[in-house]
């Protein structure tokens, strides 16, 4: 199913609905990217099973972007890497001085992988081989950039050693393909479309880092996990490769309804099968993962569902 036909769906289902049906507004990412069927996927199944209640993925910039439209109440559920809610929560790193005091946690739902493209053909083979080239570091206020910001300064790379170009993720794999950028990053729970895609046309090497880069960028960013591209995830990639990943975070309002926010959270858990349909990186939909990767506090609704199943919540998850 095209991942364009999920908010049209959902749009189709919320105007079927009684005028009177809470309206849901969850903020996604690019049309490129994972959080977009994602989060057309759970919209589906809010309309599909929570009776009253009608939503639709909206296209975001993503990660940041989606933290102040949750804060203001512009969107009622966002995805966004877990490294800018902590951020966003606690008032630091782009939200200093503006901590969002009513953003809580749903659950974290899968691993971002950060993977940094380029062609088999480029000579590009570590992060050091970036200097003096043009890349593109994500969209301007995406994850995407603050992972690889992150990343790349843990490893002593500036953007003053090569040329930034601020680009979705389609963006992103057009320019690789047609030779206006060297490479680029994308921080999206894999395999993702766009490089799926590019992998179609051009001969492609995702760049791996060494055990020292991994280590360098958890000392920056806690969050950061070490983790491996499996072979064969993008065509013409015959190796595993070396990474850090991040999960991805499903956070509300604290002032969204606990009992709203407890069918939310259940219909993740207990509805994932339909999630995995739609994208694989479902599979790592687990209340294991989302209680073992969560920085911030769980909203009450939520935390109420993992109280339910036995999950062990840490002290911090809660208020």
């Amino acid at each position: 199913m095209n991942v364009l036909k999920y908010a049209a769906a959902a749009s189709l289902l919320a105007v079927a609905l009684p005028a009177s049906a809470q309206q849901l507004s969850i903020a996604t990412g690019g049309t490129g990217g994972t959080y977009y069927p994602y989060g057309g996927g759970l919209a589906e199944l809010i309309n599909n099973h929570i009776e009253g209640v009608s939503a639709v993925a909206e296209v975001t910039g993503a990660s940041v972007e989606n933290m102040g439209l949750v804060w203001r109440g512009d969107s009622d559920i966002a995805l966004a890497l877990a490294d800018t809610v902590y951020a966003a929560y606690n008032g630091t790193d782009d939200f200093e001085g503006r901590q969002l005091e009513n953003i809580r946690a749903l659950a974290s739902i899968y691993p971002n992988a950060v993977q940094l493209v380029t062609l088999a053909d480029s000579g590009i083979e570590s992060l050091s081989d970036l200097e003096g080239k043009t890349i593109s570091v994500g969209a301007p206020g995406s994850g995407t950039e603050v992972n690889a910001q992150a990343l790349l300064e843990a490893n002593g790379i500036s953007y003053d050693d090569f040329d930034p170009r601020r680009l979705n993720f389609n963006e992103t794999a057009d320019a690789i393909r047609d030779g206006d950028i060297a490479a680029g990053f994308w921080s999206v729970g894999p395999p993702t479309s766009s490089i799926l895609n590019l992998a179609t046309t051009r001969d492609i090497r995702l760049v791996g880092l060494s055990d020292e880069e991994v280590a360098n960028a958890r000392k920056v960013e806690p969050v950061f996990a070490a983790y491996k591209l499996r072979a064969g995830l993008y065509e013409g990639m015959d190796e595993a490769v070396q990474t850090v990943s991040i999960p991805n975070v499903l956070v509300a309002s604290s002032e969204m309804d606990e009992e709203l926010a407890y069918q939310v959270t259940k219909l993740l858990f207990e509805r994932t099968d339909d999630l995995i349909a739609i994208h694989p990186a479902a599979n790592d939909t687990t209340v294991e993962f989302s209680v073992d990767s969560t920085p911030i506090a769980f909203h009450p609704g939520a935390l109420r569902y993992y109280e339910e199943v036995g999950a062990e919540i840490a002290d911090h998850q809660r208020e």
